[in-house]
């Protein structure tokens, strides 16, 4: 199975074991790293300076190849730690370029998504699957750390040892949504919360899509490009929204594939991908039982879906040992089974992966899970992406930790989505608890006065749902919507050359589509 692997994703962090938000986790698939991590072992920190917002735009961008991988150049850039005080501190955050092969338009900015994805490691690791040849030979291509992900200025929580406890650790109390569960898991998200304030330091209050958002704008400048030439893919897509928000003139031309609906609650965001999981897996079962001859399952998909139902109870209730003893419940289970929802390429390892649990082998389910999370073989993290979720989330949404609010919301999600559901509720404890717990309220973004920006949506995608593709591309006073009819989370370079073509064409050209070409 590890031979066969060819794409790493951080997918949506489960509410009910971790205390995680749902809302926000989205990124394309991203191919294995070489095993190092993405942050440097010394972490620039933040620090005191008395420059204004006009002298960081004044600074001069210093690429460089020491210490970057070859055919790269790296660089960093000062941003202040907060926009509004620029003179209180500043980070730093990491780039990375592949310099054109022809001649250069400007640069073309990615964000593979999260929040927490690292650009600089999308760009180092899958340039290829990143973006495609024209691409390559028209733009600079840039990947960058946000402010708080990987070698930038980093959210910093906890030791490896602790992370395996809060990612994979059972509660003691296993009666989801009782009162003594819920103090259990508010215990555990203000540890957590704590400890990241603790080791990261006033630049936490600071992680914000906003302010990341200012930071994308700043890097426009220093690059040289008057207007903004921006590829976000699944959360990247709210970060480059804002940005229209924020500097509608500085808008050149922006994709914004496996699209979020700004305006949607977090409920209404672990609804809507609780119901996008589900369909996916029912589209896995009826490929499994129809077409793969060694499928697990057999009968109907309303049978194998409540096999799946049992089995996920089963090690609820009696935890399966995994290779290096740690113990497989139900929520690591569940993150093992949705990691490979997330394209249809991955659903023979699905497959096997539940075989196997059902003979009470969970050492794929442990694979699968260590992937999403990032954890190494040697039981270290090869990134931070988890703390920057959770402080970019945290930020981005507000949170009710009413008891009752909550049961009555997890009952719903529940109603919609029978295997998911259980597991996708209350997620509203782990911000809720949170060191800074005034979030921004979703709203609608218009970016009025900005050039076309094209939106795309997968009318298939299980974690960002085609409808919220939709409604970005209507709230958008400029948006233009390309539909991929299709399954799997974002579209653009994953095999439809109609929907390469619309986006090159745009990016390179400026062409913007008369109507949804409804690729396929």
């Amino acid at each position: 199975m590890r031979k066969n692997r060819t794409r790493r994703l951080a997918v949506v962090a489960f509410a009910a074991a971790l205390v995680m938000p749902l809302s926000g986790c989205f990124t394309a698939f991203i191919p294995p790293n070489d095993g190092s991590s993405s942050s440097p072992t010394s972490k620039p920190q933040p620090t005191t300076t008395g420059t204004t917002a006009d002298e960081f735009y004044a600074q001069d961008i210093e690429w460089s190849t020491d210490a970057c991988p070859s055919n790269f150049e790296c660089a960093t850039v000062r941003a202040p730690m907060n926009w509004d005080e620029p003179e209180a501190g500043e980070v730093e955050l990491a780039l990375i370029r592949s310099k054109a092969q022809g001649d250069a338009i400007g640069s073309l900015l990615l964000n593979p998504g999260g929040p927490g994805g690292s650009g600089f490691d999308f760009v180092k690791d899958s340039l290829d699957y990143a973006v495609d040849a024209d691409l390559r030979e028209n733009f600079d291509i840039v990947g960058f750390d946000p402010r708080g992900v990987g070698r930038s200025t980093a959210v910093k929580c906890y030791e490896p040892e602790q992370m395996d406890e809060y990612l994979y650790g059972i509660p003691e109390n296993t009666d989801t949504g009782s009162e003594a569960w819920i103090d259990e898991m508010t215990e555990s998200a203000t540890d957590f919360g704590q400890a990241c304030l603790d080791n990261t330091g006033p630049m936490l209050e600071f992680i914000t899509t906003v302010q990341a958002a200012k930071d994308l704008d700043l890097l426009r400048a220093v690059l040289g490009d008057d207007e903004l030439y921006y590829l976000g893919y699944s959360y990247g897509t709210f970060l480059g929204a804002t940005y229209a928000e924020l500097f509608p003139d500085n808008v050149g031309r922006l994709v914004l594939d496996g699209a979020i609906d700004p305006s949607t609650s977090n409920f209404e965001v672990s609804k809507a991908q609780a119901k996008g999981f589900e369909g996916a897996l029912s589209a896995f079962l009826e490929d499994c039982i129809d077409n793969n001859s060694d499928c697990a399952f057999s009968g109907s998909v309303d049978s194998a879906r409540d096999t799946i139902v049992d089995l996920i109870a089963s090690v609820g209730e009696s935890p399966l040992k995994g290779p290096d003893g740690r113990m497989l419940g139900s929520s690591t289970l569940i993150t093992a089974i949705i990691l490979p929802l997330y394209s249809p390429g991955n659903w023979e390892y699905l497959n096997l992966m539940l075989s196997d649990v059902m003979k009470g082998d969970a050492a794929n389910a442990f694979f699968f899970a260590d992937q999403y999370n990032g954890r190494k073989d040697d039981g270290t993290y090869a990134d931070n992406s988890t703390e920057a979720f959770m402080a970019y989330n945290c930020r981005d949404y507000t949170y009710n930790a009413d008891p009752e609010t909550m049961r009555d919301q997890a009952e719903e999600i529940e109603s919609v989505a029978p295997v998911f559901g259980p597991y996708m509720g209350y997620g509203d404890i782990g911000c809720a608890n949170w060191p800074f717990t005034d979030g921004a309220e979703r709203t609608e973004i218009h970016a009025p006065g900005a050039d076309p920006i094209l939106v795309v949506g997968t009318t298939g995608d299980p974690a960002t749902p085609y409808e919220w593709a939709e409604n970005l591309a209507e709230q958008l006073d400029s948006g233009r919507l390309v539909t991929y009819e299709g399954e799997g989370h974002t579209a653009y370079n994953k095999g439809s050359q109609c929907v390469n073509d619309v986006v090159d064409d745009y990016l390179i050209n400026g062409t913007v589509p008369d109507e949804d070409p409804m690729c396929t």
